[in-house]
């Protein structure tokens, strides 16, 4: 039975250039890159050239680049540092009611500890606005920690006008970009954020991998101490291979390939949602809206138990979510669709995520609807 893969937004398979890269650099450049001989040096080489690649990717200086283990970390540094070396400035944050694990848990962390959280609520579409963001922002205020798309909506926030409106502002401004940067055009130059974190297991690189920008000028204290890598911002030996190919997954998104993947993923969509239409299926689309991303499409199947769909696709060798991976074995319904129900109604236990990936076809999501309608309509007897 071949397995449909409609969960790219928990993790993507790893591209075979990156596979490549990493078993070549695996086998060629094993020296520590903090080693002073030769094997170290070619080592460093390598590091430097990855660093500058990424850098490239977001129109960053290189110096700019901490090489992270992923998303999590690369949120819980930003935030955490943030706090804790700006405090004497105020104790106030401002976040969303919608954001990935990575940063909530930081928050409620935080004000365990005395920080004061305000959590910016969405509508009923998932959106959220920079009235929202002004009308929130006060003197004490230190770090506004916002996501650029939504993992579980793909609804994308007003990112560069909300980092236009704290440029005359104390507060630091972080994004978790996990889920835009294999899709969407970063320039950090035109869109001034001051924290941007990324995951490499989300743009077909390996997992363990990731970056934070850091904006020039930003001095944060290390959140990894030990040793002295990264210019003494993270502690800890390289993992060079994944690294390395973590770089060569950036390199390979273009604007043109981002551009394909977006129109694809939008006739995914679109094929969906016909499909779903001509069929007489009584569903929604969770956060129709404008803003938002290609690569997500949330529905709400009217009636229909998520958990129970999902296992359902599941023996039929389909793999999608019904959340965040980050909760996955947990039975509590979603956080952001019960953001989201102004209404009170069921959704947020009888939605379910797909999202795509670069190796989705169209005759694959064919399949998976020739598998998808006859379910729905067994299951809604």
């Amino acid at each position: 039975m071949a397995t449909i893969y409609l969960d790219n937004s928990a993790t993507t398979p790893m591209h075979p250039s990156v596979i490549e890269k990493m078993t070549h650099a695996m086998t060629t450049f094993y020296g520590n890159p903090s080693s002073v001989h030769h094997l170290g040096r070619e080592s460093h080489a390598q590091l430097t050239k990855a660093r500058q690649q990424l850098a490239k990717s977001i129109h960053a200086n290189e110096d700019d680049i901490i090489l992270t283990s992923g998303g999590t970390e690369g949120d819980n540094t930003a935030i955490f540092q943030t706090a804790y070396a700006r405090q004497s400035l105020g104790k106030h944050i401002i976040t969303s009611s919608v954001e990935h694990p990575a940063v909530s848990s930081c928050m409620t962390r935080l004000a365990e500890e005395g920080f004061a959280i305000t959590y910016l609520p969405v509508n009923a579409k998932g959106e959220l606005t920079i009235e929202q963001v002004s009308e929130a922002l006060r003197e004490d205020t230190i770090l506004v920690s916002l996501m650029w798309t939504n993992n579980e909506t793909g609804v994308m926030f007003p990112i560069k006008e909300v980092a236009d409106l704290l440029q005359e502002h104390q507060a630091y401004f972080h994004t978790d970009a996990v889920q835009a940067y294999g899709i969407e055009e970063i320039d950090v130059t035109e869109c001034p954020v001051d924290l941007l974190s990324v995951s490499g297991h989300k743009i077909n690189g390996p997992k363990g991998t990731g970056f934070l920008y850091v904006k020039s000028g930003l001095s944060l204290p290390s959140f990894m101490v030990g040793g002295d890598q990264e210019e003494k911002r993270r502690a800890g030996t390289e993992n060079l291979p994944g690294i390395i190919g973590l770089a060569e997954a950036a390199t390979l998104l273009t604007t043109s390939e981002k551009a394909d993947r977006q129109a694809r993923y939008l006739e995914f969509q679109e094929m969906i949602i016909n499909r779903l239409e001509s069929e007489d299926i009584d569903f929604e689309v969770n956060g129709q809206t404008s803003h938002k991303s290609a690569h997500i499409l949330n529905l709400w199947f009217k009636g229909i138990s998520s958990n129970m769909l999902l296992m359902h696709l599941d023996l039929k060798g389909v793999a999608i979510s019904i959340g965040s991976a980050c909760t996955a074995g947990t039975i509590k319904p979603s956080h952001v669709l019960e953001a989201m129900d102004v209404v009170g109604c069921q959704r947020a236990t009888e939605s379910v995520r797909l999202s795509f990936g670069y190796s989705n076809t169209p005759e694959e999501i064919t399949e998976f609807l020739d598998l998808l309608v006859p379910i729905l309509k067994r299951l809604a007897k």
